[in-house]
């Protein structure tokens, strides 16, 4: 969330900003009913002020025995209480109208974000690994997976519907294999403290990572308990802190395994073959919170710990800066990291590593204390390290073999039992 002084005080630089971002919001609308609950305050503060000494006068006035003038002086003491019970509903409502709006305006883009138009102004970073070649043309994964007994999404789809498919056999333990094998690097070589985190939130929890309100079409709600399945672990992770001051002289680095549940609402029709888009799937996240000096620093760090995941499984992948218009909602600056996957022969994402700045903090009320002991709004960041659909296509697309067997890369086999290939 943006501090409503600093649009007060830089609307343009605002108005910029939301341009570059292809996104609207009623800035100046917002600055009006800003503008309105200001004079209502300053009202309300001076008839406060002038009510307290006319309290004072009547007790003077009656001590002087002129109870006429005492009870004039009381009417007018209720008059201005009704005045100002009036004013403090005003405020309430002023303030209601204005987190309306301030909460549908996204991040502001850090200085450094690439402007662009679309994710055509994506640019490339670095790459890792090299495109691997095939002496036979390669199958797309959901052959493999069907041939090899791996994900049954037929089933799935008799269970609950598409996007919520069925993983059987080595295509399970490859999964669970996936979910320890990463836990295990960010926690016993990144720093990171693994913790298991409930699958369902509140709105409050939705509200402070930027999900709620503007995008609930995406999320699935479990009306009567009016709470949320996570949409990614990065919203309970972040929340583990929500309204509290906090220690991060040194940042605080957490990780989970959660499944995700995104109804993809604006995506119908997209991806809708094999493992690419699913209304369910699993996810390792790692959050970091840190101080607002640190972030800028410990966003490389961050994203670097999400492409080592990838380097050991040998993966070839390439990392892009999203542009302005690309970036996400919440955050300030964000790298993607996409797989290259032969099979359907395209890059797919499978981490945004985002820095937030102080915009989830000021919407959670996190905070730190400076090095003079002053509470201030600290830094979130988050990454995926990484998302299990898309790198379990790379894997059974870039380690198939001629013979239909998959071979399980060299990290994952202590996970995998010593087992070698699939099938």
């Amino acid at each position: 969330m943006l501090d409503i002084k600093f649009i007060r005080e830089n609307p343009e630089v605002v108005k910029t900003a939301l341009k570059n971002r292809k996104a609207e919001a009623d800035v100046d609308g917002l600055l009006e009913l800003d503008h309105l609950r200001r004079i209502a305050i300053t009202e309300g503060e001076e008839l406060k002020t002038g009510r307290n000494k006319s309290s004072k006068a009547i007790g003077a006035l009656m001590g002087q025995k002129k109870f006429d003038e005492a009870e004039a002086a009381k009417e007018e003491v209720r008059l201005i209480g009704d005045r100002i019970s009036t004013l403090d509903e005003q405020v309430r409502e002023l303030d209601e109208k204005i987190k309306a709006i301030v909460l549908y305006i996204p991040n502001l883009p850090s200085d450094t974000t690439p402007i662009g138009a679309t994710e055509e102004d994506n640019p490339v970073l670095r790459t890792f690994g090299e495109v691997k070649t095939f002496d036979f043309k390669p199958k797309p994964h959901w052959d493999i997976t069907e041939a090899l007994k791996l994900v049954d999404f037929e089933r799935g789809a008799k269970i609950t519907g598409s996007g919520f498919p069925v993983y059987t056999g080595q295509g399970a333990r490859l999964q669970r294999a996936l979910v320890s094998y990463m836990l295990d690097l960010h926690t016993t070589e990144h720093g990171y403290t693994e913790v298991e985190p409930p699958a369902v939130c509140n709105a409050d929890s939705m509200i402070g990572t930027g999900q709620l309100p503007k995008f609930a079409d995406d999320m699935y709600y479990i009306a009567g308990d009016e709470l949320y399945p996570v949409p990614t672990a990065e919203v309970p992770l972040t929340n583990l802190y929500r309204e509290e001051i906090i220690d991060v002289n040194e940042p605080i680095k957490l990780t989970a395994y959660t499944p995700c549940f995104r109804r993809e609402a604006g995506a119908a029709g997209r991806d809708n073959r094999g493992l690419v888009r699913l209304h369910q799937f699993g996810k390792v996240e790692m959050v970091n919170f840190v101080k607002p000096e640190q972030s800028v620093a410990q966003h490389e760090i961050l994203v670097g710990e999400a492409e080592k995941v990838l380097q050991l499984l040998g993966l070839h992948y390439r990392v892009i800066e999203l542009c302005t218009a690309d970036l996400g909602f919440s955050a300030a600056k964000c790298y993607d990291i996409e797989l290259w996957a032969p099979g359907v022969e395209r890059w797919l994402e499978v981490s945004s590593v985002s820095n937030f700045g102080d915009y989830q903090a000021r919407r959670s009320r996190i905070r730190c204390r400076d090095e003079n002991g002053k509470t201030q709004l600290l830094h979130t960041l988050n990454g995926s390290g990484v998302a299990l659909p898309r790198l379990v296509v790379a894997i059974i697309e870039n380690y198939q073999n001629a013979d239909g067997t998959v071979t399980v890369p060299e990290a994952l086999r202590p996970y995998m039992g010593g087992l070698e290939k699939l099938g």
